[in-house]
């Protein structure tokens, strides 16, 4: 058998190497779909720290609204992804910071709905929005306050509500129909005014809202999803 000169073997063994190391990328995925994992390269434009597009404001540079929204992002069980959310980005909007906090937080425990209502609502927006880092945020949460893995996946994968609890289905209709078409009609309306009375309603449409204008804002900066997570939506 003929020798293979040493150097050609070195090239051929990195070669198959480099294959078995290298991650394989679904079909399709954008190639600026990146994620803060030391294994992956971040967008250029993106700080390291804050996991933006912008640096994360130093807390003694900041106001007194700005401290006070900056100490909330940093308290355990005030908000789920911390400074490296949308937490961090409104600290470029302090003054408006309190007042989303104290939106988020009646949206969220006090409105009168139930925790699995809420992530129900939550998941639809995130998905119709195709917002990775709420869906990655909120999919966890889903589960702990008993959203069936059957509906967070009719959700996941735009699937026929057929089958679900009849909530469940009326809260994805519902999101579906604010955010795909734009327009909800008589009978959706008058089916979750009958679920959940006039006012809970429009306080479930709130929140539906507030979470598809925190979706904006994640898009604008380019939220990256933290360290050690991995993508759970299937995105083009």
């Amino acid at each position: 058998m003929p020798t293979v000169p040493f150097s050609a073997v070195s090239i051929i063994t990195l070669f198959a190497l480099a294959i078995v190391a290298t991650p394989q990328r679904a079909a399709g995925e954008d190639r600026k779909q990146v994620f803060l994992n030391q294994d992956r390269a971040m967008p250029s434009d993106i700080d390291p720290q804050s996991g933006f597009r912008l640096p994360l404001p130093k807390r003694e540079e900041l106001d007194e609204a700005g401290r006070a929204a900056y100490d909330r992002a940093v308290t355990p069980g005030r908000t789920i992804a911390g400074l490296q959310g949308p937490a961090g980005v409104q600290l470029y909007s302090p003054k408006i910071a309190t007042h989303v906090s104290a939106i988020n937080q009646y949206l969220r425990f006090e409105a009168g709905y139930s925790p699995r209502v809420r992530e129900v609502a939550i998941l639809t927006t995130a998905r119709e929005m195709d917002s990775q880092f709420e869906w990655v945020a909120h999919e966890p949460e889903a589960l702990k306050v008993g959203v069936p893995a059957a509906a967070i996946d009719v959700i996941k994968y735009r699937r026929d509500t057929g089958g679900l609890d009849a909530t469940d289905a009326t809260v994805i209709e519902l999101g579906r129909a604010l955010w795909r078409d734009h327009k909800v009609s008589p009978d959706l309306f008058a089916q979750a005014k009958t679920l959940f009375g006039p006012h809970t309603l429009i306080d479930l449409v709130q929140l539906m809202g507030n979470y598809a204008g925190t979706a904006a804002l994640l898009s604008a900066v380019d939220m990256q999803l933290h360290a050690g997570k991995q993508p759970l939506l299937p995105l083009p």
